[in-house]
């Protein structure tokens, strides 16, 4: 039987730590797949790990963190969000009109697209959560409605923001840039909601069983619906970030195929698509694996079709991780 002192309890010896790796890469094995695709990238082109390229690989994977980490919380609670892509555009467009043509302060263009944002989470929280509609069905046709919406109201592309709007895409916040530092902030903020507030419980209480947490006190309509609306707040953020980086949007390609993305992110993290299980580490690994594979192919110039397949592949793989896969709580 082994003996763990008092000096172990405060600072864990190599033993504790290694069987705590060990629980880590068990409870994660993205975590050694994607030590793999590292290493071949690196190998094949020789500059994978050099400090710009991991740099441009965060930036990139700024905005799909941003959403992945509600949209999470969202699957472990039970639910789904599929417009997140066409939100991401009617954001993106809301911010680059009010910057743009409008003339509006950067704080006021981004708070305009957070409104937006929100307001179509609203609606899909009451469909589904107070009405009790399938979250499939009405977020696919969320999905091709705010498409609809953004392209009625925005016919033709938007470009020139002004450069105060261009801050949020291209600055830099103790030599981070400015995206990466919002998404490190969106996955401390979500993880410790998870694992240290009571509504963080709830979610995987409503996740495993809804009907059992409803007996137990558990308000199931309030908690998903707020997170319906944090979820469409990403994604009009994330979509504002993409806007003061390419200084330009289109509404009909814009986000375009985003909530695959989103999606297979979160799969691939171990969250479970029946709701219960999941992890804010797992749903990280998720979005650097992605990010990883996409850098990686294009500096291998790998064709655009080879890479959605890829991407394609990795949905699936996610997908059945999810469900043959450990189980997380958190």
């Amino acid at each position: 039987m082994t003996t763990v002192t008092a000096a172990e309890r405060v600072v864990p010896g190599p033993r504790a730590l290694a069987a705590h790796g060990l629980t880590t890469v068990r409870r994660h094995p993205l975590l050694v797949v994607l030590t793999l695709l590292v290493l071949v990238f690196q190998l094949s082109t020789g500059s994978f790990l050099d400090a710009g390229n991991l740099r441009g690989i965060a930036t990139d994977a700024a905005a799909l963190a941003i959403v992945a980490v509600p949209l999470a919380l969202l699957v472990i609670s039970g639910y789904l969000d599929l417009s997140v892509g066409s939100t991401l555009a009617l954001g993106a467009l809301t911010a680059g009109w009010l910057a743009g043509e409008q003339a509006q302060s950067p704080v006021v263009a981004v708070l305009g697209a957070l409104a937006v944002g929100a307001a179509v989470g609203a609606v899909n929280g009451v469909l589904c959560c107070y009405l009790g509609l399938s979250p499939f069905i009405v977020t696919l046709g969320m999905l091709a409605a705010v498409r609809g919406l953004a392209q009625q109201l925005f016919p033709l592309p938007l470009s020139g923001f002004g450069d105060g709007f261009a801050w949020l895409g291209g600055a830099r916040i103790a030599g981070i840039a400015a995206p990466v530092v919002i998404a490190a902030v969106v996955l401390v903020a979500g993880a410790l909601f998870l694992a240290y507030t009571p509504t963080g419980r709830h979610v995987f209480a409503i996740g495993v069983n809804r009907e059992a947490a409803y007996l137990s006190g558990i308000d199931v309509r309030r908690t998903p619906f707020a997170l319906f609306v944090v979820t469409g707040t990403a994604a009009a953020l994330a979509g504002a970030i993409k806007a003061s980086v390419l200084d330009s949007v289109v509404a009909g390609t814009s986000g375009t195929g985003f909530e695959l993305t989103v999606l297979t992110a979160v799969l691939l993290g171990g969250v479970a698509l029946s709701g219960g299980s999941g992890s804010v580490l797992g749903v990280l690994l998720g979005v650097l694996f992605l990010g990883c594979l996409q850098n990686g192919l294009t500096l291998l110039s790998v064709p655009t079709f080879w890479q959605q397949m890829a991407q394609g592949v990795a949905l699936v793989a996610g997908a059945a991780l999810a469900y043959f896969g450990p189980r997380a709580t958190r």
